[in-house]
C-alpha cells in the first residue's frame, strides 16, 4: 500500500463495502494545505497523527500543538491493540508495521517540553493588539509605542520593556503627541491594564529571550527523518486568545524568514493548526485579510498549513479556498448551523457519483472520512469514503518519565531552557532618567552658583531634565544662546543612545505583513 512520493491515508470503500482503491497525498502537493474536520470522538487527531507520521518517515519536519494530550504518543512505538489490527486487515495494509518518532516538545510554561518564547519587538503591534483584545484607538497608540521603539533604539523584548516605554508614554503624551499624533493617557492606560492581565493569565513566560530559531523546529534526523515538534497546549488551551496568537506569530515568523523556493518536490516544514476556530474568532477583518495573505503566499516557501476544527464553517472562505487536500469525518446536523456545515463540506469535495456526499457525512462511522486530495496538475481528486489507517506509533498519550526521556536526549536541550534577560527598553528607560535627575540636580547647583554660559546646541528630551529653561533664584534667566537649535523627539533618543544602538541595532527595523520583524 505503500508508494514512493506518496503518503498512504486509508483505503477508499465501494458502495458495498468492498476495498476499492488506496487513498494518497501526493508529497509535491503537500505545501498547497489542508482541511481536516469533523465532530468530536471521529478520529481527527489520528488523522492528524497518521499524516505527521508520513511527512516524517518522508524527511519533512512538521510542527503541530497536542490540545488534548494524547498526540504525545508519536514519540514512543505502537502497540499492536485489536482494534488497531483489525483495521488494517480490513484495509489490507501489511506488514502493519509499528515504530516510534522523533520528536521535540516544547511548551510555553516550560513544563512539558521546551521553553517557547518570543520578544515584544518580534511579536509585532498587529497581533499584540489582537492578543489584548485592543480597540482602534488603542491599537494606534502600540503602533506609536512600536515607531518610537524602533527608532528610538529601545528593544522591547518582554512585558516590562513595554510597560516602562507605555509608562514614558503616559508621562509625556503631551509632548509625543505632537511628534507623533494624539496619543491618549486613558488608552495607554488601558494598554497597561490589558498587559497586567496578560501578564496573570501567564504571558510573561512568552515574551523574553532567548527567543525561538525557526531553524530549530525545520530539523531532520541523521537517518533522513524530519523531526516532530509537538507543542504541550493542553494548559495553553485555558488562554484560548494566547494560543491562537502564538500560532499566527509563528506562521508569520515562517513566512517572513523562509525563502521562495516556488514547487519542491516534498514540503519544507508541515505546520498543523489544531482547533483552528481559536483563530478566526471574533478576529478584525484586516486580520482575517492578511491570514489568507500569508496562507496563500506561504505555499511558495515551501510550507504546507493544515487546519483542523470541527467544522468547515470555522475557516473564512477566502482562507477555505486556498486548502486543496481535505479530510472530513462525520458531522451531525441536527441544528440549522450543522446542516449548513454539512452542506457547505459536501459542496467543497469534487462529487463522487457513487453516492451523495451530504448524505454520507452524516453516516460516517469513527475512522471514517470521506478524502479529496490534489492528484495529476493539482486538480483534485473525486472524493472517497475511506477507512482511515492505523497509526503506527502510539495510540494515547507518553506517560511523564517517558516525555521527560525524551525531552533528557533532545537535540535542543540547553537552549531555551534558561532565561536570559540583557540591556533593553527597561534598562534603558532607568538609565535615562536617573542621568536626568543627575543633571537636573546639577543644573540646580549651577543656578546656586552661577557660571558663565557656553554657546553650542542643546539637544532635548521630554522628561529627562534637559528641557526646562534655566532659571536663578530671584534673577531674570539669561536668554539661549544664539546657536540653539530644538531636535525632534525621535533624533533626541536616537542620539541619546547612538552607541547602544550601534552594536544592538546595527540596521533598520522593518515590519512584515503581520506587524513582526522582517529577517
Amino acid at each position: 500500500m505503500l508508494q514512493e512520493g506518496k503518503l498512504y491515508i486509508g483505503t477508499s470503500r465501494k458502495p458495498d463495502d468492498s476495498i476499492n482503491k488506496g487513498e494518497y497525498l501526493e508529497l509535491k502537493f503537500g505545501n498547497r494545505h489542508g482541511l481536516i474536520t469533523g465532530a468530536t470522538g471521529t478520529g481527527k487527531t489520528v488523522t492528524l497523527q497518521i499524516l505527521a507520521e508520513g511527512f516524517s518517515n518522508a524527511g519533512v519536519p512538521v510542527f503541530c500543538a497536542d490540545v488534548k494530550g494524547d498526540l504525545s504518543g508519536i514519540g514512543a512505538i505502537g502497540e499492536p491493540k485489536d482494534f488497531l489490527v483489525k483495521r488494517a486487515e480490513q484495509i489490507g495494509l501489511a506488514p502493519y508495521d509499528f515504530q516510534e518518532f522523533p520528536v521535540i516538545f516544547w511548551d510555553l510554561y516550560g513544563e512539558k517540553g521546551h521553553r517557547v518564547r518570543t520578544t515584544i519587538s518580534e511579536m509585532g503591534p498587529l497581533l499584540l493588539s489582537r492578543l489584548m483584545n485592543a480597540s482602534d484607538a488603542q491599537e494606534g497608540v502600540l503602533n506609536i509605542a512600536f515607531k518610537i521603539a524602533d527608532e528610538g533604539g529601545l528593544p522591547l523584548l518582554d512585558l516590562k520593556d513595554l510597560q516602562a516605554l507605555l509608562n514614558y508614554m503616559g508621562e509625556h503624551a503631551s509632548e509625543l503627541s505632537n511628534q507623533f499624533g494624539f496619543i491618549s493617557k486613558s488608552s495607554v492606560g488601558s494598554i497597561q491594564r490589558e498587559l497586567l492581565i496578560l501578564e496573570q493569565q501567564g504571558a510573561e513566560h512568552f515574551f523574553g529571550e532567548p527567543a525561538l530559531k525557526i531553524t530549530d523546529i525545520m530539523r531532520t534526523t541523521n537517518d533522513g527523518r524530519g523531526a516532530i515538534s509537538v507543542l504541550a497546549a493542553d494548559k495553553l488551551m485555558m488562554n484560548p486568545r494566547l494560543y491562537a496568537t502564538f500560532l499566527l506569530w509563528l506562521l508569520s515568523e515562517l513566512f517572513e524568514e523562509l525563502p521562495e523556493v516556488g514547487d519542491p518536490h516534498k514540503p519544507k516544514l508541515v505546520f498543523f493548526f489544531d482547533e483552528a476556530h481559536l483563530l478566526f474568532n471574533d478576529a478584525p477583518k484586516v486580520l482575517v485579510e492578511r491570514v489568507e495573505q500569508v496562507v496563500r503566499l506561504i505555499r511558495s516557501k515551501g510550507v504546507g498549513v493544515y487546519f483542523v476544527t470541527q467544522n468547515p464553517l470555522d475557516v473564512p472562505e477566502t482562507v477555505l479556498a486556498q486548502l486543496g487536500n481535505r479530510v472530513q469525518h462525520a458531522l451531525r446536523a441536527y441544528s440549522p448551523r450543522e446542516q449548513k456545515a454539512v452542506k457547505t463540506a459536501a459542496d467543497t469535495f469534487r462529487p463522487n457519483p457513487a453516492f451523495n456526499c451530504a448524505e454520507v457525512i452524516t453516516n460516517l462511522g469513527t475512522g471514517e472520512a470521506l478524502v479529496s486530495t490534489l492528484e495529476g496538475k493539482g486538480s483534485p481528486s473525486i472524493v472517497e469514503r475511506t477507512l482511515i489507517r492505523p497509526p503506527a506509533s502510539r495510540l494515547g498519550p507518553l506517560t511523564e518519565a517517558e516525555r521527560q526521556k525524551v525531552i533528557d536526549v533532545s537535540p535542543v536541550r540547553g537552549l531555551y531552557d534558561e532565561d536570559f534577560d540583557r540591556e533593553s527598553a527597561y534598562e534603558l528607560l532607568a538609565k535615562r532618567a536617573a542621568k536626568a535627575a543627575e543633571q537636573a540636580e546639577a543644573a540646580r547647583q549651577a543656578e546656586e552658583q552661577p557660571a558663565e554660559e557656553t554657546s553650542g546646541s542643546r539637544w532635548t528630551l521630554p522628561g529627562f531634565g534637559d528641557d526646562e529653561p534655566a532659571a536663578s533664584s530671584g534673577k531674570q534667566a539669561r536668554p539661549r544662546s544664539s546657536g540653539y537649535q530644538r531636535e525632534t523627539i525621535v533624533e533626541a533618543a536616537m542620539k541619546s543612545v547612538a552607541r547602544t544602538v550601534a552594536t544592538q541595532v546595527g540596521r533598520a527595523l522593518v515590519r512584515g505583513i503581520l506587524g513582526s520583524l522582517k529577517r
